[in-house]
């Protein structure tokens, strides 16, 4: 027989997920992935497991679409949750509100911590950045000589600017001693004195890829570094604390390159445009010397009688020329003139204005002829028209079909058998002639 303490199990499951809920409300648990599944709702299941135990867990939509990367089975993850209890089965379970790869959560709370350190020393400021080299000389690229990034860098300064001298400074970019090599190497650089300005970079990679990248050492090394550093880590979207700390950052190898060396096409162009001004100043200094040789030579000739006479008969001779060749100018243009004149006069002469005048009464006569031509045609077929309106109402034609007109003795017209009485003299009016009648009494008059 069932008792008052017996629970059912919906009971049983509520009263063990409350329990769950209240002991663990928010946990932090790290494992590994397993029958990861994402149905086509959108929510997440897995498995978290250990070598000893694991825990079913869900993840439910939008926050199983917020992920930065794909959960997978056997991935090593840092979940947090709550613990609680799917009643309608009675099992035990963990809902996820956050998820990150165990190994790069890590890091990146170390990465976000040092630069925060960094920055509020004033590490990454604007004001400690100084200018690249307008025309670099020697460039050192500290990178490793066997990726892919050395290939884009010496490729990119090749075809841009073939004069420059590059120098791979050949260092590990990954691993385990490697930003303690990259620190080494980049404190010798500078120290020898012979580059410009030294390129820090490598290819792209996830951030335990980069960490060399982000050693303390090596980012103080860079921002201290008297030699002006371009650090190129990565891709666009990535970012290391040399990036900051350098006095260039760029977002990727090639790009880098393209900052660090001017295009010599461009550079041509420059060329030419200031060969062209200088052409044009030299041209210019060498105009006005030409001058002042000329007005120096004059003073000279001014001390010497006989030199300034000379001068001076030059100087007629040449009005002289000059005043000919005007005068021959002008007579050309007088005579153009009077022919242009001569034959305006001969189209306007009175003989030739007379023979356009009478050509033009010629033209004019036959004008009105034909005007009144055609208004005589318009007017006879207006007219025939009109004498066809007018027969078509006219009661003769009425008469001429057999009808005939009663007229009274007074010249009115007997419209009514009450227009008339007996005995009164009537005149009919036929097509041909006249009749007179006299009216008698009958049974067609009305009553």
């Amino acid at each position: 027989m069932t008792t008052p303490d017996t629970l059912t199990p919906s009971q049983l499951n509520a009263l063990a997920r409350n329990l769950l809920e209240d002991s663990f409300p928010l946990v932090w648990v790290e494992g590994e992935l397993g029958n990861v599944s994402r149905p086509a709702s959108g929510h997440l299941y897995l498995t978290l497991k250990d070598a000893r135990a694991q825990v079913r867990c869900a993840m439910f939509r939008p926050k199983s679409s917020w992920l930065k990367f794909q959960p997978r089975q056997g991935l090593h993850v840092r979940v947090r949750g709550r613990l609680t209890l799917y009643e309608a089965r009675g099992e035990y379970q963990m809902v996820l509100d956050h998820m990150e790869e165990a190994g790069e959560g890590a890091l990146r709370r170390a990465f976000d911590e040092l630069k925060a350190r960094l920055q509020a020393e004033g590490l990454f400021d604007e004001d400690r950045k100084r200018p690249l080299p307008r025309f670099a000389r020697r460039i050192g690229v500290i990178t490793s000589p066997t990726g892919a990034a050395v290939r884009d860098v010496l490729s990119v300064l090749a075809r841009r600017f073939p004069l420059v001298e590059a120098e791979v400074l050949p260092v590990p970019v990954q691993g385990d001693g490697a930003a303690a090599q990259i620190t080494a190497t980049l404190r010798a650089a500078a120290a020898s004195g012979r580059y410009d300005v030294l390129l820090l970079t490598r290819g792209g990679g996830s951030l335990e890829d980069l960490w060399a990248f982000n050693d303390e050492a090596l980012t103080r090394v860079v921002a201290d570094c008297p030699v002006p550093v371009v650090s190129a880590v990565g891709h666009e979207v990535d970012f290391s604390l040399t990036d900051f700390a350098a006095d260039l950052r760029a977002p990727t190898p090639s790009v880098a390159a393209e900052l660090l060396v001017p295009s010599r096409d461009d550079l041509r162009q420059r060329l030419g445009a200031l060969a062209r001004g200088l052409d044009k100043h030299q041209t210019q200094r060498l105009r006005e010397a030409i001058q002042r040789a000329d007005r120096a030579a004059l003073r000279l000739h001014a001390l010497r009688p006989q030199a300034r006479l000379a001068a001076l008969r030059q100087r007629q001779a040449d009005a002289l020329r000059r005043l000919r060749s005007a005068w021959r100018q002008r007579i050309e243009r007088e005579r153009a003139s009077l022919r242009h004149t001569a034959a305006v006069l001969r189209a306007a002469h009175p003989q030739q204005r007379i023979e356009r005048f009478r050509e033009r009464l010629r033209a004019l006569a036959a004008r009105p002829q034909s005007a009144i031509a055609r208004r005589l045609s318009h007017e006879a077929l207006r007219l025939r028209g009109l004498a066809r309106s007018l027969e078509a109402v006219s009661p003769l034609a009425t008469v001429a079909r057999g009808y005939a007109i009663v007229l009274r003795e007074d010249g009115r017209v007997v419209r009514s058998v009450l227009d008339a009485a007996p005995g009164d003299r009537l005149q009919a009016r036929l097509s041909d002639g006249s009749l007179r009648v006299r009216v008698e009494t009958g049974d067609d008059r009305p009553r």
